[in-house]
């Protein structure tokens, strides 16, 4: 008999794969547990809708742009996780019509930076749904996203039969120094923060989970330039035409089953994709680097960050000789970070 050793290994990686998606599937389990309903609405969620998921934790600043960016888009609800905020974010949220709440005291890092809640979620009322999974912080944009709404754009996708919309995380920054803004805190996100690398992105596919690992942008040169293997991953699969058996992996970088991973290659790909305007360096970014030297809550080796967040304290500025001032999504599809993908065939 023909020995093929090569086979073998991708059946057992399989096998593991299987294996690691029922823990992760249980944990998230296990996981919806724990949270406590503020506020239910799910009742109003109807067939077709377009579902946002979050974990939150003293966004109140940011919540107003948010709620608004994704209802434009055409958000039907939002299904959000409050990780004990003290801010008066919650009392905020509670009294949205198109927000249910949920409150959850645990380790935000011990639930696998919130993946846990939301995929506890996500299992409950995401199924049949496309889901979008977001930080507050994070503002997705898309090729004609001031024309085409999420339904639309889901509808085109679902007919190319494209599971996912992979996005490449852009860090956003002041033309000043950490702590400043460019606008007041009304005005948009892309106003106050209008800076951001247009390169260099480097991108490499990991195995077995065929994952995604796009780096680079302004916190490798700014902060990671003698360590470029430890700057934060940039690539995400924010939305997801969800499915039961789902689960993100670490963050929504990476998803399983695996063939979701392959949905996005990163910057330069033909395939539509999409921008998530990174709002990470308004102004209170020097307060909360401050509170995760304390917390460390937000990276799996948190003692390997301490430097970067120490940095971000000492307010550098991050602006540059190469920086690009924001002007709109045609901008970044010219720059090849995100693409408007092939025309669809309407014959």
């Amino acid at each position: 008999m023909t020995r093929r050793p090569g086979l073998l290994r991708r059946a057992f990686a399989a096998y593991r794969l299987r294996w690691k998606r029922r823990e992760l599937l249980w944990r998230c389990i296990r996981a919806g547990r724990l949270l406590t309903p503020v506020a239910d609405r799910t009742a109003a969620i109807r067939s077709g809708d377009v579902l946002a998921f979050c974990v939150i934790r003293n966004e109140a600043p940011r919540l107003p742009e948010f709620l608004a960016h994704y209802r434009d888009l055409g958000v039907a609800h939002f299904l959000i996780v409050d990780n004990d905020s003290s801010d008066g974010a919650a009392d905020l949220l509670a009294g949205q019509e198109d927000v249910s709440l949920w409150r959850c005291g645990g380790s935000y890092r011990d639930a696998r930076f919130g993946l846990d809640w939301t995929g506890a979620l996500q299992r409950r009322f995401g199924h049949g749904h496309w889901c979008l999974t977001v930080d507050a912080d994070e503002l997705l944009i898309y090729p004609g996203y001031d024309r085409t709404s999420l339904p639309q754009l889901t509808a085109r996708l679902a007919a190319a039969r494209i599971p996912a919309m992979g996005a490449l995380m852009l860090d956003l920054y002041p033309s000043g120094r950490l702590g400043t803004a460019d606008a007041p805190p009304e005005a948009p996100l892309t106003e106050r923060l209008p800076w951001f690398d247009a390169g260099p992105y480097r991108a490499q596919r990991m195995q077995p989970r065929h994952n995604l690992w796009v780096q680079g942008g302004v916190r490798q040169r700014a902060f990671f330039a003698d360590r470029p293997r430890l700057a934060p991953t940039l690539n995400k699969l924010p939305l997801v035409n969800w499915r039961r058996g789902m689960v993100h992996v670490n963050s929504t970088h990476s998803l399983l089953p695996p063939k979701l991973n392959l949905c996005w290659d990163g910057p330069g790909d033909p395939r539509l994709s999409g921008i998530l305007l990174h709002g990470k360096f308004l102004p209170e970014i020097v307060a909360k680097s401050e509170e995760e030297l304390q917390r460390r809550q937000h990276f799996a080796r948190p003692e390997a960050y301490v430097g970067y967040h120490r940095a971000i304290t000492a307010r550098p500025v991050l602006r540059g000789p190469d920086s690009r001032r924001f002007t709109g999504w045609q901008q970044l599809v010219d720059l090849g970070l995100m693409s408007a993908g092939a025309e669809p065939n309407t014959r």
